[in-house]
């Protein structure tokens, strides 16, 4: 079996001699050029596995070159080498469709990382088309957003670059995230996600970057932060903008430094890990709001990919609430009933505002309240929904709200309803939350993550 190959592309000889002898130590065949037309000759007649290439070659910049390879040989992985501290310049690069970058001075061991996790995509094509069945890690659905997405997620999973996954709550952008993941060249590696909304806030900076025994009252033992977890991986940040100010810095800087320290240490730990984050919210309003950090917002955003909600596909619902049905039934343990046509009708004129997951919880209720071997449009208890959720905000079902109060204060708003309805079920729950999330058709996470938002005490 030929050697893998790799083509080199930089002015200075010292350079080239570098990555020449680190490659030939991995086992891989070089190739080198010193402009921009070099490259383009060697990539024609070599058509190498990998290219490196500097940023300020004397013919033109490596953007260029990255643009060229997108083009000509979009199966080719290419990384940047920049500047130290050139982080629009990564930046740019990632854009333009690079896989990674490395700074200078070359780091060998970051060096060899890097070579080996993009020579590690042409093992294999990656594929995120659904699996027949038993497994959870799927995006179904043949709606033109939905196939559109997947054709993202393949191109996606062959960049190291961070990407900004956006959708309404429930429409399965951790799914997305994993998939990201699970077809790119770290897939073998940890995927670790976490809840931003979830942590308290005094822990944060513990749980993202680890702590050293003694470092704190209760620390008595050394802890492994999240980016030492996810080392090699992937780290999912989900609910970003939930993360309070003082640790967006904290972790602009890991991002940018590659490193972490520890709480309680005193020196940074390299971390070789790829960032994904998502949120509900409109990040680019939070960023104009001053609740989150520009220069944080452009390094997690190089990439933005948007998740469409359950409404936006309707025609999926079907494929979607069959293979939900199977995997309720399976997690309880029965077999799974049919959905008569008239509560599949139903299902399809639902609006569905919590998505996907919204369409699960209305299942697996309709399990347990179903007769027999089907569920009809009775069980899925929609009209009960409606009427529960207006008692809950005191108003009758045939009054439609003052929606003219929303004007000029959309967010203050929706939350003072949100506070209502979480108040009078906790109420009629007598505070018991695990009820009140059964109550409301929510988990118990997503229950405590919106007292906590909305500061709700016992």
């Amino acid at each position: 079996m030929s050697a893998q190959t790799v083509l080199i592309v930089d002015d200075e000889p010292d350079i080239r001699e570098l990555l020449a002898i680190t490659l030939s130590r991995m086992g891989l065949e070089s190739f080198s050029a010193a402009t921009l037309d070099e490259a383009r000759k060697q990539l024609t007649q070599v058509k190498p596995d990998l290219c490196l290439t500097d940023m300020r070659l004397p013919d033109g910049n490596g953007i260029h070159l990255v643009e060229y390879i997108q083009q000509e040989f979009p199966d080719m992985p290419v990384a940047m080498i920049t500047a130290h501290g050139s982080v629009e310049t990564a930046i740019a690069a990632l854009k333009a469709g690079a896989f990674d970058f490395i700074s200078k001075p070359i780091e060998l061991e970051r060096l060899r990382s890097l070579v080996s996790s993009a020579l590690r995509l042409n093992e294999g094509t990656p594929s995120v088309e659904p699996e027949a069945d038993g497994d959870d890690l799927r995006l179904l659905g043949s709606a033109p957003q939905i196939v559109a997405l997947r054709a993202k997620i393949a191109k996606l999973a062959r960049s190291q670059a961070p990407v900004h996954i956006q959708g309404e709550s429930g429409v399965g952008k951790e799914v997305v995230a994993r998939l990201i993941h699970a077809n790119g060249p770290r897939a073998a590696k940890p995927f670790i996600a976490v809840n931003c909304g979830a942590i308290p806030q005094e822990l944060m900076e513990s749980e993202f970057f680890g702590h050293l025994k003694g470092s704190f009252t209760g620390a008595n033992r050394d802890k492994l932060g999240l980016f030492q977890a996810a080392e090699g991986g992937t780290l999912f940040l989900d609910e970003v903008a939930d993360l309070p100010l003082a640790m967006q810095v904290k972790l602009l800087r890991a991002i940018q430094e590659k490193a972490v320290r520890p709480v309680g240490g005193s020196s940074e730990q390299a971390t070789d890990v790829r960032l994904l984050s998502a949120t509900h919210k409109d990040l680019a309003a939070e960023v104009a709001a001053g609740h989150f950090r520009n220069d944080l917002y452009y390094r997690i955003n190089v990439i933005d990919l948007r998740v469409p909600s359950l409404r936006e596909r309707s025609g999926d619902i079907p494929e979607l609430a069959n293979a939900l049905l199977r995997r309720v039934c399976r997690d309880l343990g029965v077999d799974a009933p049919a959905i008569a046509p008239d509560a599949m009708a139903a299902l399809q004129r639902c609006t569905f505002p919590g998505n996907v997951r919204e369409l699960e919880n209305v299942l697996e209720r309709a399990v347990a309240l179903a007769d027999g071997d089907t569920i009809s449009e009775a069980d899925l208890q929609f009209t009960d929904r409606l009427d529960t959720a207006h008692k809950l905000l005191g108003e009758p079902s045939e009054t439609p709200p003052d929606i003219t109060a929303a004007f000029g204060n959309l967010e203050g708003y929706l939350e003072d309803i949100e506070r209502r309805i979480l108040q009078a079920a906790l109420e009629q729950c007598r505070w018991n939350k695990t009820a009140t999330a059964r109550l409301l058709g929510i988990s118990f996470r997503s229950l405590r993550y919106r007292l906590q938002k909305l500061h709700i005490e016992d």
